[in-house]
């Protein structure tokens, strides 16, 4: 894991939030390796998001584990981009919340 002093990053924390396309994340684990806030989380997609998906992509959940990413620490986000970079499926964007 890369360290990053906060002096690194674009915001202060709140004005930025990632956001994981659920449609396109596996669950592999990227995004919380080099997260230096620990905004995110990898764990079993829940029931109503699960519900969300269309069939080809709950089966893909499926063919992964049902794992996803979720960000419960979003308001930490210094919007650094690590996570986005990290994210072999591209599923991470981060958006302006303020």
């Amino acid at each position: 894991m890369r360290e990053k002093s906060t002096g690194d990053c674009k915001q202060k924390p709140g004005v930025i939030a990632p956001v994981v396309d659920l449609k396109r994340c596996e669950g592999k684990g990227d995004c919380v390796e080099v997260c230096p806030e620990n905004v995110f989380e990898i764990r079993r997609i829940d029931q109503v998001d699960y519900l969300g998906l269309d069939l080809m992509h709950r089966l893909k959940q499926r063919v992964h584990g049902m794992k996803v990413a979720y960000t419960p620490n979003a308001h930490a986000c210094l919007s650094c981009g690590l996570c986005v970079t990290a994210c072999p499926e591209r599923a991470i964007r981060l958006v302006r919340t303020a």
